[in-house]
């Protein structure tokens, strides 16, 4: 166990760190859940004054025997990698009954959910839960975040310019937001997302009772088929080919493993939004699903920077990816942030939205993504017969929208068009 100053040298801030402190200052304990390598360690070392490995040394064996023995440590104290002895779950639970109201005692960090049987209690209202992804490019310094997600839903526009280049918007979804990576070229940037990939598959998934081969099918069927909404029987044919019948066991075999791909918080998936929001039709449509970081589909489609230039429509594919994944990380930021805020529209007659941002007080934005600024008059006329139907549909039940949105990949400016709908390069977007 470490003791001294844990704060990392060279930390570049996230923006879940607001969210941190918020939890630090309402629960006994918090908990950061995300993809390996996102930085959630590092994160956690930024609020803590003591940590514990659970993957170092013997630290593991000595919390499986004696799981009180992890939570010793000056406060805030850090359980890195927590899921590998899942009883201290309930250990620190039950702590933070005992300890008399006090906050912030203990961070634990977790790249997995363990399985349910591990543990008993939820944790509702002891410990507080941060979700966290890869580095939006604000993070990483390759957007100048002027054009503020929250201002929007103020009705707040900033005038920006980005300097993101062709060549340069590639790069970023090759390299990803890999901490590890933010600085280094980007074919040595898309091999540690192969490592990833590698580690995943042939570590990860058999720890948890999986396949490897059917796991590797399944990602490379979920990046052929980035940001559709498509179904188990498709997946089952994309993974085997139409030898393989979709029948009711590889259908069900295709659904554990999506969600075992999810409890690895590998997939970023985005569920359907339909207007009012206690509509059930919210909880039947089937999500699209992306994976967690744009350079993830890269090497899963074997693709390079190279091939990636010379395969605009692929590129636009992994480009939504990543506009997804910022999308994801800015609207978790939001000052009244709903729990799952990001959906995607699509009505009955094809009509469709890449994204809609929703708070918890149902406010609501409509966004498409466009890789460029030609298919702009498109998108926006899509956006604006979305807002014309569910305004004059008095059934729906719910307010119009905050904004309209086009977000482009090559764009040099930010600019609100004549019929109000505002476009934004991904280089000028932030929380």
């Amino acid at each position: 166990m470490r003791t001294m100053s844990v704060v990392p040298v060279g930390y570049l801030p996230r923006i879940v760190d607001d969210e941190v402190d918020e939890c630090l200052a309402t629960y006994g304990a918090v908990e950061i859940a995300g993809a390996k390598w996102c930085g959630k360690t590092w994160t956690a070392r930024r609020h803590a004054k003591s940590i514990i490995y659970l993957d170092e040394g013997q630290n593991l064996d000595m919390a499986l025997s004696d799981p009180m023995a992890a939570l010793v440590g000056e406060h805030p104290h850090v359980i890195d990698e927590w899921q590998l002895a899942p009883a201290l779950w309930d250990v620190v639970r039950h702590e933070v009954d005992d300890a008399s109201g006090a906050k912030g005692l203990w961070i634990l960090t977790g790249s997995s959910t363990p399985a349910k049987d591990k543990v008993h209690h939820s944790g509702a209202g002891r410990i507080g839960r941060v979700r966290m992804l890869p580095m939006s490019l604000q993070e990483s310094g390759d957007s100048t975040g002027e054009v503020s997600l929250a201002a929007l839903f103020e009705g707040e526009f900033s005038y920006a310019t980005s300097s993101l280049t062709a060549g340069r918007l590639v790069s970023l979804c090759c390299r990803g937001g890999w901490p590890e990576a933010i600085d280094t070229k980007p074919a040595r940037a898309l091999r540690i997302a192969r490592d990833y990939v590698d580690a995943t598959i042939e570590q990860s998934i058999p720890s948890k009772g999986g396949n490897s081969d059917v796991a590797r099918r399944l990602l490379g069927s979920l990046a052929r088929n980035l940001g559709q909404a498509v179904t188990r029987k498709t997946v089952v044919r994309d993974m085997y080919g139409e030898a393989e019948s979709a029948d009711t066991a590889s259908l069900a075999t295709i659904s554990n493993y999506m969600a075992l791909l999810e409890s690895l918080y590998l997939v970023l998936p985005i569920r359907g939004w339909e207007p009012p929001a206690r509509s059930p039709k919210r909880f039947r449509t089937s999500p699209k699903r992306y994976l967690v970081d744009p350079s993830l589909a890269v090497s899963l489609l074997q693709m390079n920077e190279q091939s990636l230039k010379s395969d605009w429509q692929t590129l636009g594919l992994v480009f939504e990816n990543l506009c997804m994944r910022d999308l994801s990380v800015y609207a978790r930021a939001l000052p009244d942030a709903a729990r799952d805020p990001v959906h995607y529209y699509r009505d009955d007659n094809g009509l469709e939205a890449d994204a809609i941002v929703e708070d918890a007080a149902g406010r609501w934005g409509a966004i498409e993504v466009k890789l460029g600024e030609n298919k702009v008059e498109e998108a926006a006329g899509n956006l604006l017969r979305i807002r014309e139907k569910l305004e004059r549909n008095s059934l729906a039940r719910i307010r119009g929208p905050e904004f309209l949105a086009v977000l482009v990949g090559l764009g040099e400016r930010s600019y609100r068009r004549n019929d109000g709908v505002y476009v934004i390069p991904i280089g000028c977007l932030g929380r």
